[in-house]
C-alpha cells in the first residue's frame, strides 16, 4: 500500500467514480443520492467551494499539531467517519473493514444503526487495532421505548463511548434514485444486524427500523437509560441547539443528513456559524455533509465546529479498496488537514478563526461587523 496522499494525487471525484464501476448501479445510486431533486445533498459541497480561507503570515512557532479534545478523550485529528449504512453492500467485509481502518489510523467511528454488522463485532474488530479505538452508535429512537432500550443496552455491552441520536428523520426522505431503482430491500443475506432479536422481530429475525416524530420527553427518557453521552445528529436551527444544552446533551453533530432527509435544508456548512453562536462554546459542535478535503476541515473548524465527519468518501474508498482503501482516504485527509493548518499560519486546530473565511470573489469591502459568510 502507498503512503498517504495529499494535494492533488487525493481526487475525491476519482475515488467515486471508481466505485461507481464497482458497484451495481442500485447500490452505487442509494450511496450516493439524496432526496428530492438532490439539491441539498449537491449544497453540501458547492456551499464548501463557495467560501475561501485567509491565510495568515509570520507567526513562528512549532509546526502545526492536530489533535483536538472531545467529550474527554483526545482525538489524533478533528475527523471522524460519520454514520452510514450497509456498508456490506460496498464491500463483503462491510463495517469490519470500515472499524479496522478507523482504529488503525486514529479515526473516530460513528457505526450506524443500519449496520449491516452488529455493534459487538464493529467494536471488537477496532478494538483488536488500537484498544483504545473510539466507537460511538447512532440511534434512531424509537416508537417502542423497549425496543430503543434494547438498542442502548447492546451498545453499552459493545464498549461505545457516546450515542448519536439522529434527529432530523420524523419521516423517510423521498429518496428519488431508490425509487426509480425500485430499491427497497438488502439483497440475500444482508440485514440490519442491530435490530435482530429485538421486540417485534419479524421471522426472519431482522426488524424494520423506524423513523417517528420523537419529542424532547423521548430523549429525556433516553437520558434517564443510559449514562453514555448524547450527541444530538440533524440540528440546524439555533433556537434548537439552545434547547438541547437546556435539556443536558453533551454534544451538536450539525448535519443535514447528507442530503436525503428535506432537500429544501441549507448545506451543514451554512448552518454551522448561528449553531455555534447559539451554544456559545457550552458544548461541542461537529459537523458532517460535503467534507471531501483537507480545507473543508478547516472551513467547518473555522466557522465553530471541533471536529467534522466524512460519510460517502468512505464508502467509495471501501468499495474500491476495501480495509486499504479506507485506510489511505482517512490518512490522505488528516495530513491533508495538516498541511492547510500550516498554510493558514495555525499551530493547531483552535487557531483557525472565522475571520479567516471569505466567500469567493474576496477581496470586497464589507461594512464593519459583517460576516464572511
Amino acid at each position: 500500500m502507498t503512503g498517504p496522499r495529499t494535494g492533488p494525487a487525493y481526487d475525491p471525484a476519482a475515488l467515486a467514480r471508481r466505485a461507481r464501476a464497482e458497484l451495481r448501479p442500485e447500490h452505487y445510486d442509494f450511496i450516493e443520492g439524496g432526496a428530492g431533486q438532490e439539491t441539498a445533498l449537491r449544497e453540501n459541497e458547492d456551499a464548501f467551494a463557495r467560501l475561501a480561507l485567509l491565510p495568515r503570515v509570520l507567526r513562528g512557532g512549532p509546526g502545526p499539531g492536530t489533535r483536538v479534545g472531545v467529550l474527554g478523550r483526545e482525538w489524533p485529528a478533528p475527523l471522524f467517519v460519520s454514520p452510514t449504512a450497509f456498508h456490506r453492500l460496498a464491500h463483503p467485509d462491510g463495517e469490519l473493514a470500515t472499524a479496522r481502518a478507523a482504529a488503525a489510523t486514529g479515526t473516530p467511528l460513528v457505526t450506524g444503526m443500519a449496520a449491516t454488522t452488529a455493534v459487538a463485532d464493529v467494536v471488537a474488530a477496532a478494538r483488536a487495532r488500537d484498544s483504545e479505538a473510539v466507537v460511538w452508535f447512532q440511534l434512531y429512537l424509537q416508537p417502542e421505548h423497549e425496543v430503543t432500550a434494547g438498542l442502548v443496552r447492546r451498545a453499552e455491552r459493545a464498549g461505545c463511548s457516546a450515542l448519536v441520536v439522529t434527529v432530523d428523520s420524523p419521516v423517510f426522505g423521498s429518496r428519488t434514485r431508490d425509487l426509480r431503482n425500485g430499491f427497497h430491500d438488502l439483497p440475500p443475506g444482508l440485514a440490519a444486524e442491530n435490530m435482530r432479536d429485538l421486540p417485534g422481530a419479524a421471522p426472519g429475525g431482522t426488524r424494520d427500523i423506524a423513523m417517528w416524530p420523537a419529542g424532547w420527553d423521548d430523549l429525556r427518557r433516553l437520558r434517564d437509560l443510559t449514562d453514555l453521552p448524547l450527541v444530538l445528529k440533524g440540528v440546524l436551527h439555533p433556537a434548537d441547539a439552545r434547547a438541547a444544552v437546556e435539556q443536558g446533551v453533551d454534544a451538536l453533530l450539525v448535519s443535514n443528513h447528507g442530503g436525503r432527509q428535506l432537500d429544501a435544508a441549507p448545506a451543514a456548512v451554512e448552518a454551522l456559524p448561528a449553531v455555534a453562536e447559539a451554544v456559545a462554546g457550552r458544548i461541542p459542535v461537529l459537523m458532517d455533509g460535503g467534507v471531501r478535503r483537507g480545507s473543508d476541515i478547516a472551513l467547518a473548524l473555522a466557522l465553530g465546529a471541533v471536529a467534522a465527519g466524512v460519510g460517502r468518501p468512505v464508502l467509495w474508498a471501501l468499495a474500491t479498496a476495501g480495509e486499504d482503501g479506507v485506510t489511505e482516504l482517512l490518512s490522505a485527509l488528516r495530513a491533508d488537514f495538516a498541511q492547510v493548518l500550516a498554510l493558514c499560519g495555525g499551530h493547531r486546530p483552535g487557531d483557525l478563526t472565522a475571520d479567516q473565511v471569505v466567500a469567493r470573489g474576496f477581496p470586497r469591502r464589507r461594512p464593519e461587523g459583517e460576516r464572511a459568510w
